[in-house]
């Protein structure tokens, strides 16, 4: 199923961007408040100046590249994985950063957004993707409407790993997603079980 982004609810449903939760450990204080926001006992919130200038200067960064035919925020759901596309074409998805242009970007620093744009391949059968990794200014951060320069953007293809989703993400999910549908903690020995298969 494809919609357009509407419901910010993170409940019920495992997103691209949680995939470090997915294929990390399980036994962590960080997993377990995570997985109580998956299954609806609390809710989380979280903005700082990073991420409001990420959210907001995301679509002038998609508009900047200058893509034709490029959607923007296509949602794609399967089962209990809900994933969010920044934007892309029929033959690419453009998954977009920001970061402190100061601090640089190494992308071996950034697994977590490889992994993340791999479940998008996955969830959307395109299987050309590149991060748009885009530097801020402290000015940027103090004001929404300062022009893109395409000097500070830096563009990383990245090749769908169809190992890692069959074999690490796709076994963990499905059991991730019996345990939200009965409404419990997951334990990996009872996903290395097979028990819970039926």
């Amino acid at each position: 199923m494809i919609k357009l982004i509407k419901n910010k609810d993170r409940s019920g449903y495992i997103g691209a961007s949680d995939v470090k939760y997915v294929i990390g450990n399980w036994n962590t204080k960080t997993f377990q408040k995570w997985w109580l926001i998956k299954l609806g006992v609390i809710s989380r919130h979280f903005d700082n100046k990073f991420t409001l200038a990420g959210t907001n200067y995301e679509h002038k960064i998609i508009d900047a590249l200058n893509i034709p035919n490029l959607e923007k925020d296509k949602q794609i759901i399967i089962g209990r994985l809900r994933v969010n596309l920044d934007a892309n074409t029929s033959r690419k998805i453009h998954e977009i950063k920001t970061y402190q242009y100061e601090k640089g970007f190494n992308l071996d620093k950034h697994k977590d957004y490889i992994n993340q744009v791999q479940v998008q391949m996955y969830a959307s059968g395109i299987h050309e993707a590149e991060i748009d990794a885009y530097g801020l200014l402290e000015k940027d951060y103090k004001n929404y409407f300062n022009q893109i320069d395409l000097k500070r953007l830096n563009k990383y293809e990245i090749e769908y790993n169809k190992e890692f989703i069959n074999n690490e993400f796709l076994p963990k999910l499905r059991y991730l997603e019996y345990c939200i549908e009965k409404g419990k903690f997951p334990s990996i020995e009872e996903m290395e079980s097979g028990l819970w298969i039926t």
